[in-house]
């Protein structure tokens, strides 16, 4: 859905699509861009899911509060959201990360003998 654009702005142009049909979107991941003569929103996607059909293509003019997409989600879009064939670039799962490099250890040293009173002078008084 188009979101409030703002008071006086009660349409927007549809300036760039992140995703495409068949691609996998993670709750509020960036579908689209909207463009107005005031401001440029990013629209968010709803939930997460499988983007399946895109209704207002790149360049086309949207009233806020209408539909962009169809996002479906559910069982069958989890279904097809883990598998590789879905279309999605992006392995599934994601790899892990490797751990980070351990630093390497300093032999411990013992703490140097400071007295706390200055030490006597020797010579005679």
């Amino acid at each position: 859905m188009v979101p409030t654009l703002g008071e006086s702005v009660t349409e927007a142009t549809v300036s760039t699509w992140f995703k495409k049909v068949g691609d996998t979107v993670a709750q509020d991941e960036m579908l689209c861009e909207l463009e107005t003569d005031k401001v440029s929103v990013e629209v968010p996607a709803p939930a997460a899911g499988v983007l399946t059909e895109i209704l207002k293509n790149e360049g086309e003019t949207v009233e806020a509060g209408g539909k962009l997409a169809v996002l479906s989600s559910g069982a069958g879009a989890a279904a097809a959201a883990r598998s590789p064939s879905a279309g999605s670039t992006r392995p599934w799962p994601p790899a892990p990360r490797p751990p980070p490099p351990l630093r390497p250890r300093l032999p411990h040293r013992a703490p140097r003998f400071r007295p706390t009173t200055p030490p006597a002078k020797s010579g005679s008084r």
